[in-house]
């Protein structure tokens, strides 16, 4: 029998004293810092040949106070993380992205008599169609927990077409999974990662999204390939016996919803109207940077036209539209934002926090209501943003006891003949290992991006080529992991048993794993724009 996993908090404190422990056995030493210019960033890197020992700084009760200290340390990023929680979680309380997933599914199911998805099968069309879209959702804001929510509403789906809960399961968060681990601009993930390695923000965009499309090809090919075995030869699915509890399900509860746009909702409509015809008259152009590209246009009013007019259809059908299109926009600024004007972690978490009261207010919910809703998505998010700050402490004590530069030194020793692809693959390996521990993208980037962004360094790879084989690490194995909260519940409201789920995926994980290592490659062995 496997005793109980301790929880995430008690292996980090456990992590915490070990290295406290380590400044009692490991010699001081110290690296020389300078300041390059890259891209028009500033960051401090290391003199890799600037090694020297010096007296180390044993820790003792600097185990308590380096929790406080992690917290400063990363403070910005724990409140990125609750901001945009409470956000998130308004938004949800509307149903509206409920609403649109399941217009979308009535609207391609209207396709079966047009020649095209007769030929290539309507069926096969919607499960790409909605793979692509959760997947996006993965990429662009990092989609995991809101998934749960939608096993419910796909899984009866999957059944009704001819297919098995593992498909709908699929669908929803294997797709949001694949799109998490090729990461676009997910702040959860390259955000935080990006932030800690100094690097400029959503950087080296080009070759994540050619892995985007990598992994996507591949992952949803293997789910064709899997559902039409379960269309040809239904019992072929482990779990045909056990889904005979969707058989009997339908979708009433969402074909039901009562579809309405308050008169509230059309003052909320003018109110961002007029802010946005405001930030026009301020910045008419933007400067949008892509990579070392860039591309002068008016970008701030041509997506205040289009969010006006966007608008007006989804309003006259029902405020849950005009809330989809609200956070359709919220996207398309942050991009704008993030890289026409240089926004970092206060922005982002600004508008997704404006976005979650202009939802609640579309909605017509009081104050109270809506401030009630932010607390409990910042509640729900809390222990992501807990263990963001308790994973600082760590490397607080390993920095005052004068022993992260040497720990660094000898690893990179160690490591100096492996080359640039033996380096980048034990990289790999570690965050892929690591993240069966600790599930969490934002604690696992604050644990070991401050220890792998200057070992690159070193070793001679780019710190994006550290961020890459750390979203890689940190997005495949989140569909195995016991730990995981979010893969406990969706296989739970699947009502599909975890032993059944490891047998099926783990052949998918295998490819995806070693899909990623290729795709490192060309990060270490290639110049890449961003890289």
């Amino acid at each position: 029998m496997f005793k109980k996993i301790p929880h995430t908090y008690v292996i980090i404190f456990y992590a915490i004293v070990f290295a406290a422990v380590l400044t009692w056995i490991i010699p001081g030493g110290e690296f020389e810092r300078k300041v390059i210019n890259s891209g028009g960033v500033e960051r401090t890197v290391i003199d890799k040949d600037s090694f020297h020992y010096i007296e180390s700084n044993s820790q003792t009760w600097q185990v308590f106070s380096g929790l406080f200290n992690g917290f400063v340390r990363q403070s910005g990023i724990v409140i990125l993380i609750l901001m945009i929680g409470g956000g998130f979680w308004i938004m949800n309380a509307s149903k509206s992205i409920d609403v649109g997933i399941f217009a979308f599914l009535k609207f391609t199911k209207g396709l079966e008599h047009l020649k095209f998805f007769k030929v290539v099968g309507v069926n096969n069309v919607i499960i790409v169609l909605v793979m692509v879209l959760f997947s996006i959702f993965g990429a662009v804001f990092g989609m995991s927990e809101e998934t749960i929510a939608f096993i419910i509403i796909v899984v009866p789906l999957a059944i009704s077409m001819g297919y098995d809960s593992i498909v709908g399961v699929c669908m929803v968060y294997v797709a949001a999974h694949m799109g998490f681990a090729a990461a676009v601009l997910n702040p959860f993930t390259i955000g935080i990662a990006q932030g800690i390695a100094n690097l400029p923000l959503f950087s080296g965009l080009e070759f994540r999204i050619f892995c985007w499309f990598v992994i996507n090809f591949v992952g949803i090919s293997f789910v064709l390939w899997y559902a039409k075995r379960v269309k040809d030869k239904p019992e072929r699915s482990p779990m045909y016996k056990l889904d005979e509890y969707w058989r009997q399900r339908g979708n009433a509860e969402i074909e039901n919803m009562e579809y309405h746009t308050p008169k509230i909702t059309w003052a909320v409509f003018g109110f961002i109207t007029l802010c946005l015809l405001w930030f026009s008259f301020q910045f008419p152009m933007s400067d949008l940077k892509i990579g070392n590209v860039v591309k002068t246009i008016p970008a701030v009013p041509i997506a205040t036209g289009l969010f006006a007019i966007m608008s007006i259809p989804a309003l006259l059908k029902s405020v849950h539209y005009f809330v989809l299109n609200l956070l359709a926009f919220t996207i398309v600024f942050l991009v704008i934002g993030v890289m026409g004007y240089g926004w970092y972690l206060m922005e982002i978490a600004s508008l997704f926090f404006v976005m979650g009261i202009l939802s609640g207010a579309a909605m017509n919910y009081n104050a109270n209501h809506i401030t009630k809703l932010f607390i409990d998505g910042s509640k729900d998010i809390l222990s992501a943003a807990l263990v963001v700050g308790l994973a600082g402490g760590i490397l607080v004590i390993l920095e005052d006891g004068k022993i992260i530069d040497t720990i660094l030194y000898s690893i990179s020793n160690s490591m100096q003949g492996m080359g640039k692809i033996g380096s980048i693959s034990v990289m790999y390996g570690i965050q892929t290992f690591i993240n069966i521990i600790i599930p969490s993208g934002s604690a696992k980037a604050a644990l070991t991006m401050p220890v792998m962004a200057p070992f690159s360094d070193l070793v001679g790879i780019s710190r994006q080529a550290t961020v890459m084989a750390f979203q890689f690490g940190d997005g495949f194995t989140n569909m195995i992991t016991p730990t995981s909260p979010v893969l406990i519940g969706a296989l739970g409201i699947a009502k599909i048993p975890y032993d059944k789920w490891v047998r099926w995926v783990l052949p998918l994980i295998g490819i995806l794993i070693v899909l990623g290592w290729l795709l490192l490659l060309p990060t270490v062995l290639m110049e890449l724009n961003g890289f």
